[in-house]
């Protein structure tokens, strides 16, 4: 007999869902954080998520058309800065 045998039989598989998910996206929606969305087919989208649930996110851009996003299609969420509040205010300080 194996002397981990004991370890093996109190290993368990990880739980499906942590929630950890919904408490990142929180906090990003919650601090507009600029992110950029990779998606499967490679494409980049950036802005702040204004909105998630189980299925989707919405992704706010400036000057361009809102986003939503079925997770499904979504490879990975980077941070890409600041608040979005203080990059928009250092880019009106940059223009006077």
């Amino acid at each position: 007999m194996s002397p981990f045998r004991h370890l093996r039989a109190s290993h368990m598989a990880p739980p499906g869902e942590t929630g950890q998910e919904n408490l990142y996206l929180r906090s990003l929606s919650e601090r507009q954080i600029p992110v950029t969305v990779l998606l499967r087919d490679g494409e980049t989208v950036s802005g702040w998520i204004e909105y998630f649930d189980d299925c989707m996110i919405r992704l706010t851009r400036e000057h361009q058309p809102n986003l939503f996003i079925y997770k499904q299609q979504i490879r990975s969420i980077v941070e890409t800065s600041h608040r979005r509040s203080q990059a928009s205010a250092a880019s009106r300080q940059e223009e006077q």
